[in-house]
């Protein structure tokens, strides 16, 4: 685990730094676009697998809600946990969208 997030890191750094290696604008944006779609498809390899047992544990825990506190309580629970973002978009990367881990309860 210590690997791939270490590897995350580089290629993270590596990609706001292409713009000083590149020489002009054309190539500026394609380093950049390929450095954030990478740095996108690596910290969702990180982040997916947290959200799916998060979600799982929203969902085991609503099954509990539901039996105490009835069926809005538990659409609340599981709404939170399941719901927000899957994936981590090139926007993140480049920090022009914050990361909704939970959901809004009252979203349908």
């Amino acid at each position: 685990m210590r690997h791939v997030t270490a590897l995350g890191l580089a290629l993270f750094l590596v990609a706001h730094s292409t713009a000083s290696w590149a020489g002009s604008v054309a190539q500026e944006n394609t380093l950049s676009q390929i450095g954030t779609g990478v740095g996108s498809g690596i910290g969702t390899m990180i982040y997916f697998p947290l959200k799916a047992a998060f979600c799982i544990g929203g969902g085991i825990a609503s099954g509990f809600t539901l039996i105490f506190a009835g069926r809005n309580s538990a659409d609340k629970v599981v709404g939170t946990a399941c719901r927000g973002m899957w994936v981590i978009t090139p926007d993140v990367v480049k920090g022009k969208e914050p990361v909704k881990f939970a959901g809004d309860p009252a979203a349908r």
